[in-house]
């Protein structure tokens, strides 16, 4: 078992708001630490997005700089605008230019919790947002913000939604023991993921889309080849045995998030016991693990760096992570993965190890 070490939380969580304030507000402080520190990092500030409502779906994605310009004259610096949309516990989303706080769009339109949030990877500023409402629905910001298709197909709270980053696929998991895979294009069944013990609560393609991770009440974590339907490889979440000062209280619990890294090397899961754990692709055990209290969600920053986590408390924190230097092996596959299906790879006219390789089933 590899040896873990714990992350960093940068931000620490603000006072409560009322719960009848829905309005939502930034609020900044000096981070903690010696002059010395606060010299070497520029006088870096803590940052924390109160929304006035639980926070359960997170998404990032870039503001071009055309449109930053003209929606918020603090983004005319040349460079995209980092954005973060929130799902709220009232069934508004509420789209936030990170660096300023300053709030983009609140959009409406689900009539329950939104409880998961994933933009189209190609810069369409395509917004899917899933809901206790038992539907699935698409946004396009750069029409301000208009709900462009509506997804009916699920019978049960949906809990998560995660596009594919070459944007053919689509994922979505309601209260049910199975996943289910979109098109993108059609908006159309592919297949039915099925293998999970209980009720399918997060999903997130890798990097490549090369593989699939579905998280569920069972406390397990399936790795998936969305191409084919196979299950790869399955991370059950055990008692983590650390220094923690609470650790006798630590016990296998319900999963409630799980997301890749950008390089597509690590996987960080949440769960109800009070751990947000990071996870090597082609290990069985967590590498790095923080304790934190009430969190429903996670999502690493595009570039890596951070993860910023959603709790029950109406809060975003963000969490110091290791960058990671890929090999060139991986890289070599996560460039062939990210426009070659499973199907192609094996058509190839290569030795079987490498194809075993280039198709993630030499865990």
């Amino acid at each position: 078992m590899a040896k873990t070490t714990s992350l960093h939380c940068r931000v620490v969580e603000g006072k409560d708001l009322p719960a009848k304030d829905v309005s939502c507000k930034t609020s900044e402080r000096k981070s903690r630490g010696s002059k010395a520190e606060v010299r070497s990092r520029g006088g870096a500030k803590e940052k924390t997005l109160e929304c006035g409502q639980i926070v359960w779906g997170l998404a990032f994605s870039a503001w071009p700089v055309a449109e930053a310009q003209e929606t918020d004259p603090a983004c005319a610096v040349g460079l995209p605008c980092l954005i973060l949309a929130t799902g709220l516990n009232d069934g508004q989303i509420k789209v936030w230019e990170v660096q300023t706080g300053h709030l983009l769009f609140s959009l409406l339109g689900h009539q329950d919790v939104v409880r998961d949030l994933s933009f189209a990877p190609n810069g369409s500023l395509i917004l899917v947002s899933a809901s206790r409402d038992k539907t699935l629905r698409v946004w396009d910001l750069s029409r301000d913000g208009r709900q462009v298709q509506v997804l009916s197909g699920h019978v049960q709270w949906v809990y998560c939604c995660s596009i594919s980053p070459d944007c053919r696929m689509l994922c979505s998991a309601a209260g049910e023991k199975s996943a289910l895979l979109w098109s993108m294009r059609s908006y159309t069944l592919i297949r039915r993921l099925e293998g999970h013990q209980s009720s399918v609560v997060s999903c997130d393609f890798s990097p490549d889309s090369a593989l699939l991770v579905t998280a569920s009440y069972d406390a397990c974590v399936i790795m998936w080849d969305p191409y084919t339907g196979e299950q790869l490889r399955t991370l059950r979440h055990v008692p983590l045995h650390s220094a923690l000062d609470y650790s006798s209280e630590v016990h296998t619990s319900s999963l409630r998030s799980v997301c890749f890294s950008p390089e597509g090397l690590y996987l960080a899961t949440v769960a109800d016991d009070r751990l947000l754990r990071i996870w090597a692709l082609e290990m069985r055990s967590p590498v790095a693990f923080a304790p934190m209290t009430n969190g429903l969600c996670c999502m690493y920053f595009p570039h890596g760096g951070f993860i910023a986590t959603g709790t029950r408390d109406g809060h975003v924190q963000f969490w110091t992570a290791p960058r990671v230097l890929s090999s060139l092996k991986h890289l070599c596959r996560k460039a062939l993965r990210t426009f070659l299906t499973t199907y192609q790879v094996l058509a190839l006219p290569i030795p079987r190890k490498l194809k075993e390789f280039l198709t993630y089933r030499t865990f």
